[in-house]
């Protein structure tokens, strides 16, 4: 019997760390030059307590915005490798992102951007399920818009799972009833206009009972740093609960850590109290073992203590290899020609249609699927199996045509709009990020006709309110029937050619 989810609802930006190396200043200003030697993505706010809360016996479901760019692209990649089932909602403008240049551990400079875009989309009936059968409820609210959505908030309100409400000075305020509220010193001042007091304790004090009337949530945990962590609920005397070491380092991400650990006990039935403990000492090793850029280390520690399976991907997280793969050069080619289109499409109120595979051979059956997909909406967007998944899904022969030249034979037929090649076995994040109006696969897909036929991605496309569909397939074409005839006649492997029949 599968566990029930924990759900984590929040704004998710893009954190890209560029490393490299200072050896010299700007000839023409007083600036440091960086040499970037890598460059290490991550998801950030309420995608980064997604991949916290990942193989701690529960899946782990994020509902969040992507934007139509490439940077939500990477994001919508980097979380479905860890195993992180999304639920987007539409987002106008870019994708938030804070680029920090780093040398030698230190941070130089930070550039944000993106972010700004409005939160729109009503909730799909599959995610007001999925909020009323959550284990746990997670808000990882970064002032972004998510947390204010009316729908999203009503279905909050109503579910009996136990929501932890991890706020933001720019948010709104929590639902009434969420079981745990858990700012840091700074927010819950900012919050409830606290002044500081004499102590540090009862300033937190007075600012969390003051919060948690306000709000007619159940406790207020506020986080004080490596001091631990102060609860204040019914009664009149908060409880301390202090860290279990001294926990200096890089605390990005310690209050997504401390939530998400939260809901998680509170999910496994443990009272308040005991789930703010077990977070205190969860969010201190957090800090311990590096923050976000220990997050690898610390997850495979995670792994290592739980009876279940370890969740695919995960592992890589700092070096991930699922990504959108900008296969050549040209306007309708990669992700950001795929969001661009989608962006227009829909601000004119049109329909996005998606279809996909690996196309390794081009034939008349893929055309005229192709074809059939295109006149049901106003844009095609065609998703492509980059060489690797091929490989992975076919066999190491295969593909005999590279990802580039299969991007661009695609980009060439009139009836496709975009070609977007994604590296994943499955279209499943390519598909959240770009959450088509329709999913169109060949007839090859129907099965043996009995009942309705139902592709593998429904139940993701139900998940914003898209559907799939099934066009027709000229029977007898097949990439596998092609290359089997060119076998016969002697074509070495990865040389297949056409060559006329004798007259």
């Amino acid at each position: 019997m599968t566990a029930a989810p924990i759900v984590i609802v929040g704004d998710t930006l893009l954190d890209r760390d560029v490393d490299g190396a200072v050896t010299r200043v700007c000839p023409d200003a007083a600036a440091p030059v960086l040499d970037e030697r890598y460059v290490d993505d991550r998801p950030g706010g309420a995608g980064l307590a997604a991949v916290l809360a990942v193989g701690q016996g529960h899946p782990v479901v994020l509902i969040s915005a992507f934007a139509s760019d490439a940077a939500g692209a990477r994001l919508a990649a980097l979380l479905t490798a860890a195993g992180i089932d999304l639920h987007p909602l539409p987002l106008g403008g870019a994708t938030a992102e804070k680029i920090r240049l780093r040398t030698r551990g230190q941070v130089l400079l930070r550039l944000d951007r993106g972010g700004l875009g409005a939160v729109g989309g009503a909730l799909s009936p599959a995610t007001e399920e999925l909020l009323a059968s959550a284990a746990a409820v997670v808000v990882s609210d970064y002032g972004r818009g998510v947390a204010r959505l009316p729908a999203l908030r009503a279905a909050l309100a109503a579910t009996t799972a136990p929501v932890v409400w991890d706020p933001h000075p720019r948010g709104p305020a929590a639902v009434a009833g969420a079981r745990l509220v858990t700012p840091n010193e700074t927010e819950v001042r900012q919050l409830t206009g606290q002044p500081v007091g004499d102590s540090r304790v009862a300033t937190a004090t007075a600012g969390a009972d003051q919060l948690r009337r306000r709000w007619q949530a159940g406790a207020v945990a506020v986080t004080m740093g490596g001091d631990g962590a102060l609860l204040c609920h019914c009664g009149s005397v908060p409880l301390m609960v202090p860290a279990p070491a001294s926990a200096d380092g890089d605390t990005c991400g310690a209050g997504d850590r401390f939530a998400t650990a939260a809901a998680l006990a509170l999910a496994g039935g443990a009272l308040v109290s005991e789930a703010v403990q077990t977070a205190v000492e969860l969010a201190c090793r957090y800090v311990l073992d590096g923050g976000a850029a220990g997050l690898r280390r610390l997850l495979a520690d995670d792994h290592d203590q739980q009876a279940g399976p370890v969740r695919s991907g995960v592992a890589d997280l700092a070096h991930p290899t699922a990504e959108f793969v900008a296969a050549a050069t040209g306007e309708r080619i990669g992700p950001q020609a795929a969001g661009e289109l989608v962006a227009r499409v829909r601000a004119a109120g049109g329909t996005v249609v998606a279809s996909g595979g690996c196309f390794d051979l081009l034939h008349a059956g893929h055309v005229t699927a192709l074809q059939a997909a295109r006149q049901l909406g106003d844009c095609l967007i065609v998703c492509v199996n980059s060489d690797a998944s091929v490989a992975r899904l076919k066999g190491p022969d295969r593909p005999v045509v590279t990802q580039r030249d299969r991007a661009r034979l695609l980009a060439a037929l009139g009836c496709v709009d975009a070609v977007v090649v994604f590296d994943e076995d499955t279209p499943h994040a390519v598909l959240s990020w770009l959450r088509p109006d329709i999913w169109v696969k060949g007839g090859d897909y129907a099965g043996d006709g009995a009942g309705q036929p139902d592709l593998p991605e429904a139940g993701l496309l139900r998940r914003w309110g898209g559907q799939t569909a099934i066009v027709p397939y000229l029977d007898g074409r097949s990439t596998t029937n092609l290359i089997a005839m060119a076998r016969a006649r002697g074509v070495p492997d990865g040389h297949v050619e056409l060559r006329k029949e004798p007259a």
